[in-house]
């Protein structure tokens, strides 16, 4: 609800408080000169958080700025998003302005429309652009009291949008008794007691008689500064209970002792004033309509409420409110079971089913004396509703509670099942282990039995411990084969799947063992699905070789490359048909990946893009644009930062090992393998090896490159053990170690042979001139030459330019090698190739000539300014600009507003002497040239 300037404001109460409301005031101060802030004010009960929030909203509102309010309650922590929609209720007319993915996204989070469940972050990104559109006309101040009830999708929305604020006057102040994960780091202001003068201040003028100086002292002494205590400790105890501060043990804890204050109070009301006030408590939303339909089913008439409001522990109006969330809680707690129930079931019959079915399900579970099946299944119907808004939490509070109500013990192990996938779904692992454990001591039949053993492996596989999850999902899968032989087939995906990522540290359930049991496996009972087809043909790369596999791994990713693949299906399975067609050295599979990312971006599978994009990464890595690579990487990082996903860093790994950067590899290989091996993720650590062999060869040091090469080829790895071959091959070489490098040789040749593409006979045949003399070797290095040159893998190109180059000058032919090694230096350069290039340069000098460095783009770039200027993140939304994104395009991808991606973008044309973004063309370069210093910088600031 937006405030008008007088609601709520009640400043006349803050006693003292000058520290706090010399912050508060900055902070208004500062939203109303354009910039964005966030507080959580930081408390225990009664000690100040809501009169400090109606401190702001005064002072934001005669200042012209706009307020939107919610509250948290306790009792509508399982309504998904309800705490979210409380807030912007006032903002929703405006939903319509959004980009079609984030407004659908809100929409269907709010039960306004139907449409797959949407990703939380997606509807983060829809508030995020609600709140600065709002914004756009007046400053505006959010204020969330009792942040610790908010439902958790709510409290994971606002968590993210407030860590997203960047050039939005908004202003989020979160008031919290103890703040939930979702508020952590947030900038805080712990509110703590008043000074014992202002205590005594504020005291005594809510004494209704004379007071012995040691009682007060008493009061005062155990109230600790908190102004609720004060003023509700000595209320409704009578002068005999008060003295000598008998009336006051100490064992209570505070907010046990206020509630306690505020049940005598309550005692103190006629029966049916109380009864009104248990209905209210019972219910949540506030909906005065809602309460006086119940209490007419119970016989409570209007009068009832005089007695509760003269005391001044409730207010009925437009909207039911208490004064205080303990007196809601003393009001429900002090009440009996049957009280509660008798007054559930009222709400539950005055609650509409159409406009309203949640709530009515859940009070009707509420006023259960017991098992009911039809109220169980209420309830899983609302789980249902739940999931496909997005709440996952909220669908296992639901699953919950039905599981309990259930009467059947069959029905009620399925439904404990479901709760416990739910809670993986939202992240809760814990507690998805926790009612699996449940559901198993139940009555299961096998295929749920099975269905346990997915399960069990699947939340291994989420919570990172890789080494652990294939003989879970192995073990699973082989259940399955006779009782659901398709969800047996996806569940073996899943263990090779698993299998690969734990590599050699797999131990039971490796590759092999999978591929050995999908071999054995019947075939599928229908058409294949294109799962199938990679399935069997990545189980026959394992088991029988490239060789035999190869017609297969062809056609599983031409399925995949396929438009008319489901969508579910390809951003699920995609990047495993990646290892089909890098396994015969066909990469022309980044095609896929493009799609994959493209339809994650549309559908707001933000738990998928960030692999993907990694992916994408990695492809341009290999092409040799580092520049585009280091901005997909950047795009990682801020998806990581404002979701807070892990991705291990490989392609941030793969950037730094091309470009030469040795300390930075170091650093991200350490950290990896030290993750890597604690979870058991083996892949982690064969990768590092590969990189490691790669950056060793540039800097000359071979006897480290083929160490690490070595290690990489002889992994269980199909496709990284491939790729470390030519490393091996050439670190071998030039080490004298023949046998090794032949070795090699023949592993490799039998891989690219198969494919047949320009990209693996390329490098084939540039390996195998480095085994070769004369006219054979000068033949094998010109056919890899004219090879690669067909392909986009531009960094094999130049070192088969280098290689040549360094064998035509061991040849004795210094004019014929300056033109490979220059050509080579001019290619390793421009692409920041540092340590490759560095090698050229070397051998260039051998010859006796000098290569000349190019100058970096960011001194070319004019006299209307340089690169130099631009931030990190403005050099990156500078870019995506340029490439023709729209500022909503932009905001999206980089989780932030459109009005931030404007006020970054204002600067950026101040910084570069330019007027309009038609301009980028002429004052940016292509990626291409971008200098390598700057490109890196921009993954390491975003």
């Amino acid at each position: 609800m937006i405030e008008d300037s007088g609601s709520r404001r009640r400043t006349a109460e803050l006693t003292d408080r000058l520290d706090e409301r010399g912050v508060l005031d900055r902070l208004v101060d500062a939203v109303r000169a354009g910039e964005s802030r966030v507080l959580v004010l930081r408390g225990e009960p009664g000690i100040g958080k809501t009169a400090l929030l109606d401190y702001v909203s005064g002072g934001a509102t005669s200042s012209g700025c706009q307020v939107v309010r919610a509250i948290g309650v306790q009792s509508e922590m399982e309504l998904a998003f309800a705490g979210l929609h409380q807030l912007l209720a006032p903002m929703l007319r405006s939903v319509a302005g959004l980009p079609v993915p984030q407004r659908d996204a809100l929409r269907t989070a709010f039960g306004i429309s139907a449409g797959l469940a949407p990703d939380r972050f997606l509807v983060g990104l829809a508030v995020l652009g609600l709140v600065a559109e709002a914004a756009g006309d007046r400053p505006l101040v959010c204020l969330v009291d009792d942040a610790q009830w908010l439902d958790r999708a709510s409290a994971q929305v606002l968590g993210f949008v407030a860590r997203r604020l960047a050039a939005e006057p908004v202003a989020v102040v979160f008031a919290a008794r103890v703040p939930g994960e979702e508020l952590a780091g947030l900038p805080e202001l712990v509110v703590g007691g008043l000074p014992e003068d202002d205590a005594r201040a504020l005291l005594d003028p809510a004494l209704t008689g004379s007071l012995d100086a040691r009682v007060r002292d008493q009061i005062v002494a155990e109230a600790r500064g908190n102004p609720l205590a004060l003023l509700e400790l000595p209320r409704g105890l009578s002068a005999a209970e008060l003295a000598g501060g008998f009336g006051l043990p100490g064992a209570v804890p505070l907010a046990g002792r206020i509630e306690e204050s505020f049940r005598r109070r309550l005692d103190l009301l006629p029966s049916q004033t109380r009864q009104l006030l248990l209905l209210a408590a019972a219910d949540p939303s506030g909906d005065a309509s809602l309460i006086w339909r119940a209490a007419g089913r119970l016989g409570i008439p209007v009068q009832a409420a005089a007695p509760g409001m003269e005391a001044g522990l409730v207010e009925f109006g437009a909207r039911v409110r208490f004064r205080h969330p303990l007196v809601r809680s003393a009001a429900y707690r002090s009440a009996s079971l049957p009280e509660r129930r008798e007054v559930h079931t009222a709400l539950a019959e005055a609650t509409d089913p159409a406009a309203d079915a949640d709530r009515m399900a859940w009070h009707r579970a509420a006023a259960a004396a017991g098992p009911d099946e039809e109220v169980a299944a209420e309830l899983e119907r609302s789980a249902g509703r739940a999931q496909a808004r997005g709440g996952l939490a909220a669908a296992a509070a639901f699953l919950e509670r039905s599981a309990a109500l259930t009467p059947d013990p069959a029905v009620r192990a399925g439904r404990t099942m479901a709760a416990a996938q739910a809670h993986l779904r939202a992240g809760a692992f814990g507690k998805a282990l926790e009612f699996l454990a449940m559901a198993e001591a139940g009555r299961l039949d096998e295929l749920q039995s099975a269905r346990a053993d997915l399960l069990r492996g699947q939340v291994a596989f989420a919570s990172g411990l890789a080494s652990d999850a294939p003989p879970l999902l192995l073990k699973a899968a082989r259940r399955l084969e006779p009782l659901d032989l398709d969800l047996a087939r996806e569940t073996y995906l899943d263990a090779w799947h698993a299998a690969s990522f734990a590599g050699y540290l797999a131990g039971a359930g490796g590759l092999l063992e999978v591929s050995r049991a999908v071999r054995a496996l019947p075939p599928p009972s229908a058409l294949p699905r294109p799962i199938d087809l990679l399935l069997d043909s990545l189980a026959l790369l394992v088991t029988e070789g490239p060789t035999v596999a190869a017609p297969a791994l062809r056609q599983a990713t031409r399925v995949f490359a396929d438009a008319e693949i489901p969508v579910e299906q390809l951003l699920r399975w995609g990047w495993m048909s990646r290892v089909a067609d890098q396994v015969p050295w066909d990469h022309d599979g980044w095609r896929v990946t493009a799609r994959q990312v493209q339809l994650a971006r549309e559908t707001g599978a933000l738990d998928q893009l960030p692999f993907l994009l990694n992916i994408a990464a990695m492809d341009a890595v290999r092409s040799g644009d580092f520049a585009a690579a280091a901005l997909v990487i950047a795009e990682v990082d801020a998806i990581c930062e404002a979701t807070g996903s892990r991705v291990a860093p490989f392609a941030a790994m793969m950037l730094a090992s091309f470009q030469g950067r040795e300390a930075e590899l170091a650093t991200l290989i350490e950290g990896t393998i030290g993750q890597a091996t604690a979870s058991g993720q083996g892949s982690a650590v064969t990768w590092s090896h590969w990189l490691t062999a790669i950056l060793c060869n540039s800097l000359g040091r071979y006897e480290e490159a083929l160490a690490g090469a070595r290690q990489a080829s002889e992994h269980p790895q199909p496709h990284v053990s491939l790729w470390a071959l030519p490393e091996l091959i050439e670190a071998a070489a030039h080490t004298g170690s023949t046998r090794i490098a032949r070795d090699a040789l023949d592993r490799l040749t039998e891989r690219t042979r198969i494919g047949g593409t320009d990209g693996g006979l390329g490098i084939e045949a540039r390996c195998r001139a480095l085994l070769s003399e004369g006219e054979s070797a000068e033949g094998d290095y010109r056919e890899a030459i004219d090879r690669l040159d067909r392909t986009r893998m531009r960094p094999e190109l130049a070192r088969a330019h280098l290689l040549y180059g360094e064998w035509l000058r061991r040849e004795r032919r210094p004019g014929e090698a300056r033109e490979q090694l220059r050509r080579a230096h001019d290619m390793l350069d421009e692409m920041g190739m540092e340590a490759f290039a560095a090698r050229a340069q070397r051998e260039l000098q051998a010859t006796g000539e000098t290569a000349t460095k190019r100058t970096a783009p960011a001194a070319r770039a004019g006299a209307a300014g340089t690169l130099e200027a631009l931030t990190a993140q403005e050099a990156h939304i500078a870019r995506l600009a340029r490439d023709g994104l729209s500022n909503p395009e932009i905001a999206a991808r980089l989780f932030l507003s459109s009005r931030t991606v404007q006020y970054h973008l204002s600067k950026v044309f101040a910084k570069l002497g330019i007027s309009s973004r038609g301009q980028l063309h002429r004052v940016l370069p292509k990626d291409s040239d971008l200098v390598r210093g700057d490109t890196y910088a921009i993954r390491a600031g975003c």
